[in-house]
């Protein structure tokens, strides 16, 4: 993928603030005058609001671009928007909007999002991609594609989170793992993280925002507001421009590497220390699976099913218990302890199968 490195014009991390949604001039001009200018590089607030029912607030539609480009004009502010279809694209560059990004619920469209791209062909305004609503690392990458099919090359993601239908603390699940591997996959493409959306709470964006920063990404986009409890959409996610400066104040920024060479020499024995565990986790997942074998043998001698609930309870029971007095999360434990029983099952299923 041949893309333009547009991140360099803008320091790190690059901060996008702004409103959710934009709601009149004035609100816009004032949120705009209350932002930290020597923190904050793009304006963003929504114009058009896609919203899960009916009968909501869909956005003030194409007369915020007006607004947006007030406040460019009187602050200095690059402007950005979100767009979700070819019109709103095609209005976007025609009222010269620095920074367009595709929301979450367009970019799991394939046709909507190739739509987008013929309309902003050969662009070079800088075009954020959010991940799908799901996680699905492909149809991500596959928009990105896209895009840069078009002859778009000042490209991004912004990564807000994933939805799920159990919810914890989280409004989306971060799930960090599939942005970081898309890092890996397209190491060209810069990493925006969305803590608002990610956290549903403005009580979490500092914990989120730094944890983007200790992976590496390259920039935030947080919802600011003068009066958050009165906004007119997704209200209890956005913080005031006096919190967002307290945040961006606080936050540690880690650099890529570091030049001293004692700290490459403990990071490389370190990483050999690590290297040699997964072998010894592989050399005894593999012990595990053939003591499996075993078992599914006897089993199917003995006409007995291979699925045994009760003793199924008793090794979760007891490995969560073992786990928690070593500092592992239950979590990851649940995670690791069902991968390793649904291999295990499928092993004696597959000799209960053989004649």
């Amino acid at each position: 993928m041949e893309t333009n490195n547009w991140l360099k014009a803008f320091d790190r991390p690059l901060t996008i603030a702004g409103p959710c949604s934009a709601e009149s001039e004035a609100q816009m001009l004032e949120i705009a005058r209350s932002l930290p200018k020597d923190k904050v590089e793009v304006f963003r607030a929504g114009i058009w609001k896609p919203r899960t029912k009916p009968n909501c607030f869909e956005g003030v539609g194409a007369i915020g671009l007006n607004w947006l480009s007030k406040v460019r004009d009187e602050f200095g502010y690059k402007i950005s928007t979100e767009i979700a279809n070819a019109n709103h694209a095609k209005l976007a560059l025609e009222y010269d909007v620095d920074i367009l990004w595709i929301g979450a619920r367009t970019t799991v469209n394939p046709f909507q999002i190739q739509e987008i791209a013929e309309a902003l062909r050969d662009t070079d305004k800088i075009v954020l991609v959010k991940n799908p609503i799901n996680p699905d690392l492909e149809l991500w990458i596959g928009a990105l594609e896209r895009l840069n099919g078009q002859g778009i090359k000042n490209l991004g993601v912004i990564h807000r989170g994933f939805s799920t239908y159990k919810k914890d603390k989280y409004r989306n699940q971060p799930q960090w793992q599939i942005p970081l591997d898309l890092k890996n996959r397209l190491p060209e493409i810069p990493i925006i993280c969305d803590p608002s959306h990610i956290a549903g709470n403005r009580e979490l964006i500092h914990e989120i925002s730094q944890k983007a920063m200790n992976f590496g990404f390259e920039g935030l986009m947080i919802e600011t507001h003068v009066n958050p409890d009165e906004a007119w959409s997704d209200a209890q996610q956005q913080i005031t421009p006096e919190r967002l400066d307290e945040i961006l104040k606080a936050l540690k920024i880690r650099e890529e590497s570091d030049p001293d060479k004692d700290f490459h020499v403990q990071l490389e024995s370190l990483r050999n220390q690590i290297d040699d565990t997964d072998t010894r986790i592989l050399d005894m997942l593999y012990e595990r699976m053939d003591i499996s074998k075993n078992i599914g043998m006897l089993k199917k001698e003995r006409n007995v099913t291979v699925f045994q609930p009760k003793r199924w309870q008793n090794i979760q029971e007891q490995i969560l218990e073992k786990a928690s007095k070593h500092g592992l999360s239950e979590e990851f434990v649940n995670r690791f302890l069902t991968a390793v029983h649904q291999e295990s099952i499928k092993i004696q299923n597959q000799i209960m199968g053989e004649n």
